[in-house]
């Protein structure tokens, strides 16, 4: 079910990609130039990947043990305005070497929502535990997958035009253009 809502959950695959978009890219000043060599961009893929993970991680827990609650719709939103946010940053830079923060901060909102998608399922209670870890380990499958699938091909791609123009700005742009859609259908 986890690796199933990462694929069909497309506020969350954009959000990520959002994130991706620029780890070929070091930001120097206002202006995102190639990356040199692989294994920085690796790195710092990594310390997003992992701080999104723990932070939806623990609010998945919270939310699934019936700990912490919060209002679907103020969860939605926010996820939704977490993807525009993402993108924009990729056009307008803001946050350069501390996206991982930022993946940390927006991970604890969409822990929410990967709880929904649990409580959606009608477990018992007993079950609960077994079918949370099962869940989430399914949810960073589904991540890993789409990484393993996207970083190697952007960071071949990021000399080229191709990937500068088209991918990188025009991905960000439309990202940001569906996520503002969803925000206003989430909020109102």
């Amino acid at each position: 079910e986890g690796v199933w809502h990462i694929l069909i959950g497309f506020d969350h695959i954009l959000f990520l990609v959002s994130l991706l978009l620029p780890a070929v890219f070091v930001l120097r000043g206002r202006s995102w130039d190639p990356a040199e060599r692989f294994a920085p961009v690796f790195w710092d893929v990594l310390r997003i990947v992992t701080a999104f993970t723990l932070a939806h991680s623990i609010t998945l827990s919270l939310a699934a043990l019936s700990i912490v609650a919060l209002p679907s719709r103020l969860v939605e939103s926010t996820i939704a305005l977490s993807v525009v946010l993402a993108a924009l940053n990729n056009l307008w830079p803001v946050v350069g070497r501390r996206r991982w923060a930022v993946a940390f901060g927006f991970g604890l909102i969409h822990g929410f929502g990967f709880a929904s998608v649990l409580a959606d399922l009608g477990l018992p209670r007993e079950a609960l535990m077994v079918a949370l870890v099962g869940f989430n380990l399914g949810v960073e499958a589904g991540q890993l997958a789409i990484v393993s699938a996207f970083l190697p091909l952007a960071h071949a791609l990021r000399h080229t035009a191709i990937y500068r123009r088209i991918i990188f700005t025009g991905g960000s742009a439309l990202i940001v253009l569906i996520a503002l859609v969803w925000l206003v259908e989430r909020a109102f």
